[in-house]
């Protein structure tokens, strides 16, 4: 018998359940309920009565030899145990699906929900626009977004907590998979009034100011990549946790800044301050749109890739046109 014909169940004793026991519908169940967390609502998401949902869930606990869910609210809570099982499960799930004949995505009809990350600042540039245009395109698609990005990013996208990551960095491993949307063109920002820069500034004059930076203790960090154990590493005097923060400490003092021109242009006027030409020999920076190998052949993420391209075609044309 192979390792893939048995479950671990977690129990003490070390006993395993035989795969071809198992009621693999009880994992769509596990789904659905992970992501409503309240039971009614799975029921009715499932097509289900309420009560043979509560069956699936207790022969899931006694499967998993774990509470998995618990009274919260109104509603409940996973355990730990569900925690961890909710990315492999819903991997081995989607996989399955997308190889079934027929399975297909219908954008009018669908109620899927996708999960977004965005880093900052592109969230402020993007976030909106996404939200606006599914709504216009797919109104019962549900996109969720969320700006805040953590270490676990490679790990969601893994197991499709996430379905996307749109930000400047790249995930090292192979398994993820890029595609640039486009190229930030990027700017020292400074002051209007600042007391020794005029209209430009070479490298060694930019490397003997203070300059105000985005944290750079997680992923998503823009500035990481000019200030960590770089030749700017000693210049810094402050460290926001995001650009908009960093932006608002520049047009109160003396200290500049590396930021998108297009953040700049959006807060120059309120904020007093203007940008200057980056003295560096790269001065772009690309976009990354990110998914996992395991979702390469879903019809829905397959749809979604296609209108991020046409999102970004337009913005661009308006750009031209401006």
């Amino acid at each position: 018998m192979t390792d893939f014909d048995t479950i671990s169940t977690g129990k003490k004793d070390g006993s395993d359940i035989h795969l071809r026991n198992v009621d693999l519908n009880l994992l769509t169940v596990f789904d659905v309920v992970m992501q409503m967390q309240n039971v009614t609502k799975a029921a009715q998401v499932l097509g289900m009565s309420q009560p043979a949902v509560s069956n699936a869930v207790s022969r899931l606990k006694s499967m998993f030899n774990d509470e998995l869910f618990v009274r919260y609210g109104r509603g409940i809570q996973p355990t730990s145990r569900a925690k961890q099982l909710f990315g492999p499960v819903r991997q081995a799930l989607q996989l399955v699906h997308n190889e079934l004949p027929g399975a297909g995505f219908d954008p009018l009809h669908s109620e899927r929900v996708f999960n977004l990350s965005i880093c900052s600042p592109l969230d402020i540039r993007l976030a909106a626009i996404i939200v606006e245009k599914f709504k216009l395109i797919s109104p019962n698609i549900n996109i969720s977004i969320r700006s805040f990005i953590d270490d676990n990013i490679a790990h969601q996208l893994k197991y499709q907590e996430i379905d996307f990551f749109l930000g400047y960095n790249q995930l090292e491993k192979s398994e993820y998979q890029h595609q640039v949307l486009f190229n930030d063109e990027l700017v020292l920002v400074v002051a209007n009034h600042h007391p020794r820069i005029s209209d430009t500034i070479s490298n060694i004059e930019m490397n003997n100011e203070r300059h105000a930076i985005m944290a750079m203790d997680n992923i998503s960090s823009f500035s990481k990549p000019y200030y960590y154990n770089t030749d700017l590493s000693h210049t810094i005097n402050y460290q926001g946790t995001d650009l908009n923060s960093v932006l608002n400490i520049v047009a109160q003092t003396d200290l500049v800044a590396i930021a998108p021109k297009w953040l700049v242009e959006r807060h120059s006027s309120q904020l007093k301050v203007r940008s200057l030409a980056l003295p560096l020999e790269n001065n772009t920076r690309p976009c990354y749109l990110t998914w996992h190998e395991s979702t390469v052949r879903d019809r829905g993420h397959q749809w979604m890739k296609s209108q991020f391209n046409q999102m970004i075609s337009e913005l661009s044309e308006q750009a031209v046109a401006a």
